[in-house]
């Protein structure tokens, strides 16, 4: 399989690595020692699959040699991995995030249909179990933002508020009390998603998730990135399962969150 095809797909499997690890470095890394792999052929491509899903199961590959388990110290972020399973986590995210279909995953992960659609029966059963938490939203289109207020009713969790520029989404921030911010990164006045959520990082420890109709402009490779990227136009199911993640791995997520100064 020529190369050039492969590096086509880097780009959504550094987004999907660093969900599934939890943090850019980490899933970063995993993919660079799956390029590795590649290279010197210790991991084998299915040309047989289409580009994308043979990238994938390759990555998945070299991530299920790593040693798992057995550690002392084990972080919250352990716990809630080791109750809800990887095999779980994984077939969500590989069918509700990266749009995968059962089949695909299957293929990826080198199990069976049947066994995709009970983890992610299983995965989503879980999640519905999740601590919920106060969602502030950062997003100027009004019927965009109405949706995403409803998704995250629906999840359990309630909303802050809704800020369509920078400024607005600071003083909602000020109020404090809030675990999970989704920020698009071009707003109403002008004024820069990323930019909000920088102010808001220098006081809170939460987790974000950008939604934007311009992921390119976030994952140049360049320069810090965000863990977790939606991409619009998006689906109820990817959101959903995106917020799951980032509230799986946040381990300061039922703390209260400090007022800014």
């Amino acid at each position: 399989m020529p190369q050039q095809q492969l590096l086509k797909q880097l780009p959504l499997l550094r987004r999907y690595t660093r969900a599934l690890l939890g943090s850019q470095s980490a899933g970063d890394a995993l993919v660079q020692e799956t390029l590795r792999s590649i290279l010197d052929r210790s991991v084998a491509v299915n040309t047989s699959l289409s580009p994308r899903v043979a990238l994938y199961k390759a990555c998945h590959e070299v991530w299920s040699r790593r040693p798992h388990g057995g550690e002392s110290g084990v972080s919250p972020t352990d716990h809630r991995l080791q109750k809800l399973g990887a095999t779980s986590r994984v077939a969500l995210l590989l069918t509700a995030m990266e749009g995968f279909s059962f089949a695909e995953a299957s293929s990826i992960l080198s199990v069976t249909l049947d066994e995709v659609e009970a983890q992610v029966v299983a995965a989503q059963r879980e999640i519905d179990a999740q601590l919920a938490t106060r969602v502030l939203i950062i997003e100027d289109e009004w019927v965009i933002a109405l949706d995403l207020k409803t998704l995250v009713t629906e999840l359990g969790h309630d909303v802050v508020g809704v800020a369509p520029t920078r400024t607005k989404a600071l003083e909602l921030a000020r109020q404090g009390d809030f675990g999970l911010v989704l920020a698009d990164i071009q707003l109403a006045d002008g004024s820069s998603g990323i930019d909000a959520v920088t102010d808001i990082l220098e006081s809170f420890n939460v987790p974000v998730i950008f939604i934007t109709a311009f992921p390119d402009r976030l994952l140049t490779g360049e320069r810090p990135e965000p863990t977790y990227l939606i991409t619009k136009p998006f689906l109820s199911e990817n959101v959903k399962a995106t917020i799951a993640q980032a509230l799986f791995f946040h381990e300061a997520r039922t703390e209260p969150t400090a007022r800014i100064a």
